[in-house]
């Protein structure tokens, strides 16, 4: 690889190509090498992928900061531009590019053999490329069947994409908000729902409008951006903020306390902002202790029961690309319990357990006498 060429392309930061490309990790995908930069350096977002053989970068999707205090936070990143509000969807994020044919990219830079089989079957890819080569959808992978996160949607039975932005391949610039609409009618991709757009002096009480019906919903939360894609800026539910926690909890061993500390910041801040009353505040505390203690008790309870603990996914599809994603995600260290495997039809569903082995081990480990220094 010419990595003095590919440099000069991705514009870092870095004082030498060695700099940038010795972070840069070798990987293989049917018999193809890449390049993939598992985390952000020197100006190169997170993900970002060099294709030696096919000439391609595929830039990482940028770090979208999040507001804490809407009434301040807004205004400081978007100051008098119009601001567009799009709900935020708890599913999984990929960028689908065309490198000799479509292929979905994770956030770390994966290519995902099934979340690209997946992509090639619910998106019209073949038009939308032809027209333009240039461009990578940025979509979300969302529904109870999915390899990577499980949230159920009233109208999403298995997976289904949401297509949130149209991105340039190798400099990641966006396509504009409405242009992207245009498009995604044209090619009939699905997007997020879209609260509507708003100028400065309104985009704070609309946003606290959304929130609150999403919250309402158990949903997930909002992003919000200019009319010209960026900036960006995202702001997360009371509900979300409790299921995250809820989840952490259930497998407490795995999960650090960067995690938890930064949902308890957003909910702190949430309540400073919102919670007019004593009355309200001590309920969102009720809610907030709920989520950590009894998510860990069940845990508990479960390892004491001798039953399995770690995220349970179903997925259905061709069964190549399935057993390609659970050779995939082994390669990852992961330790997979694979509790059903059938057919439905014409279709594969497996069904599995991602172990939480830390949480297991350590949970085991102080129910049989076990001691903890603190």
């Amino acid at each position: 690889m010419d990595i003095r060429a590919y440099f000069e392309r991705l514009d870092s930061t870095a004082a030498e190509p060695s700099e940038l490309f010795e972070h840069f990790e070798t990987r293989s995908v049917d018999g193809r090498t890449y390049h993939a930069l598992p985390d952000a350096r020197h100006g190169v977002e997170r993900g970002t992928v060099v294709f030696d053989d096919a000439d391609a970068v595929v830039r990482g999707y940028p770090s979208v900061p999040r507001v804490l205090v809407l009434e301040t936070g807004v205004p400081s990143v978007f100051g008098d531009r119009d601001v567009v509000v799009e709900e935020k969807l708890d599913g999984f994020n990929v960028r689908i590019a065309d490198v000799d044919g479509p292929l979905a990219f994770t956030r770390g830079g994966h290519v995902c053999p099934y979340t690209t089989s997946r992509a090639r079957a619910l998106l019209d890819l073949r038009a939308f490329f032809a027209d333009h080569p240039e461009k990578m959808l940025c979509a979300e992978l969302v529904g109870p069947e999915t390899p990577y996160t499980t949230h159920d949607y009233d109208d999403v039975d298995s997976h289904e994409s949401r297509v949130f932005g149209i991105r340039d391949r190798e400099t990641g610039e966006p396509m504009g908000v409405e242009a992207r609409h245009e498009c995604c009618e044209r090619y009939g991709f699905e997007e997020p729902r879209v609260f509507g757009r708003y100028d400065s002096t309104e985009a704070v009480e609309a946003i606290g409008a959304a929130i609150e019906t999403l919250d309402a919903a158990g949903r997930e939360g909002v992003v919000m951006k200019s009319v010209e894609g960026e900036p960006l800026a995202k702001y997360t539910t009371e509900s979300q903020h409790h299921a995250e926690l809820g989840y952490a909890f259930s497998l407490p061993f795995d999960y650090g306390r960067d995690f938890v500390f930064s949902r308890i910041v957003r909910d702190a801040f949430q309540a400073y902002e919102f919670d007019d009353t004593d009355e309200r505040l001590r309920e969102r505390a009720h809610d907030l202790g709920e989520s950590i203690l009894l998510p860990m008790v069940e845990t508990i309870e479960r390892v004491a029961a001798g039953e399995t603990v770690g995220d349970r996914h179903t997925i259905r599809g061709e069964s190549e690309p399935i057993e390609a994603l659970l050779d995939h995600l082994r390669e990852q260290s992961l330790t997979l319990d694979i509790e059903r495997d059938r057919r439905v039809e014409s279709e594969r569903v497996v069904e599995f357990v991602k172990i939480a082995e830390a949480t297991h081990d350590q949970t085991q480990y102080y129910l049989d006498g076990g001691t903890r220094n603190e």
